[in-house]
């Protein structure tokens, strides 16, 4: 084996010779741009890394890495790249998604690669909207919504992608947001590092057909007071002056006031990135903009078993309980009828 060093890669050298094709001003922009940062940073090299995407503005994202690809059907990227995985568990998987790619057609095969714990990292942007077709209402549009397939304003309940990965008991959850490109590239480098499903919500603007959906989370004058950025065993403290903070009533969070000091840091709610049980993660994915500030950073980050590592370790042990078998013998085990 080469004992030469890796040569050191930068973004430029996950950039492929592609076009890049969306819109001028779209948020996609910013994250294509932080994962190519994060790359080198991973020392992964680029035939060890896939990305696998559906359909949808966000999934032409594999045509811009120079890495490994694969631009498959609508919805069944988690179902591809769970193939991808389970056949090399040695690469580095990507699943690209969108909010309709994802949790409308694709929504079972989101939650079981998420409950199954692949050890892939599931980045979904969601612009609560269908940009690639022109902008019909999507399943995290919200109550109300006017759009070309929701004239009169969407009576669907929306979808709240956060809660349904901790729902389905991901290792790993996070939300960041496209024009916060900092904070983006650390949860993304985050994700990577992590051993299990990784599961993004990247807040991501289509100034075409939804522009300001996120507004709140991202003008100067407001944005302070709208989100709370947590951290891991830190109290969670918002506002322009961190005046304020985040307390349990019973099992109902509150905001309170840290101004005139009858509310202390020791009173608030301390986030725990780390616990077992995912009722806080839950709790937190459940506070929404405008009645809370809306959490941003690692909701949940905790160790469980592999898919990928048990699979194996099942065939195996099969292998040596009975020797290496053979597909034309498994065909033809068993009953069988002549038609």
């Amino acid at each position: 084996m080469s004992t030469e060093a890796l040569p050191q890669l930068t973004a430029k050298d996950f950039a492929s010779d592609q076009e890049i094709r969306w819109c001028p001003g779209c948020g996609d922009y910013a994250i294509l741009a932080q994962v190519k940062k994060v790359m080198p940073e991973l020392g992964i090299p680029r035939e060890k890394v896939v990305f696998v995407s559906g359909i949808g503005c966000s999934s032409r994202f594999p045509y811009y890495m120079n890495t490994y690809g694969f631009h498959s059907i609508h919805g069944r990227a988690p179902a591809v790249a769970t193939g991808v995985k389970v056949a090399n568990p040695d690469l580095t998987v990507f699943i690209v998604t969108g909010d309709g790619d994802g949790l409308s057609i694709g929504g079972n095969h989101l939650i079981h690669a998420i409950r199954r714990n692949l050890d892939v990292n599931i980045l979904l942007f969601n612009n609560r909207i269908y940009g690639l077709t022109k902008g019909q209402y999507s399943p995290t549009s919200e109550l109300g919504k006017k759009t070309k397939s929701t004239p009169m304003g969407s009576v669907d309940n929306p979808l709240h992608p956060l809660s349904i990965a901790i729902g389905a008991e991901a290792s790993f959850v996070a939300r960041t947001v496209d024009r916060n490109v900092q904070h983006m590239a650390e949860v993304i480098k985050r994700a990577a590092e992590h051993k299990g499903t990784s599961f993004i919500e990247i807040y991501q603007n289509c100034n075409i057909f939804n522009d300001g959906a996120y507004l709140f989370a991202t003008e100067k004058d407001q944005k302070d007071d709208t989100t709370l950025y947590i951290e891991h065993g830190k109290p969670m403290i918002f506002g322009k002056e961190k005046d304020k903070g985040i307390r349990l009533n019973g099992i109902e969070p509150e905001i309170v006031s840290l101004k005139d000091g009858s509310v202390k840091e020791d009173d608030l709610l301390f986030h725990d990135e780390k616990l077992a049980e995912p009722s806080l993660a839950y709790l937190l994915s459940r506070m929404r903009y405008p009645e809370f500030p809306e959490p941003m950073g690692v909701l949940r980050c905790v160790d469980q078993p592999l898919f990928e590592q048990g699979m194996h370790r099942q065939i195996e042990d099969a292998i040596k309980a009975k020797g290496p078998g053979k597909l034309e013998d498994i065909l033809c085990e068993g009953d069988t009828w002549t038609v």
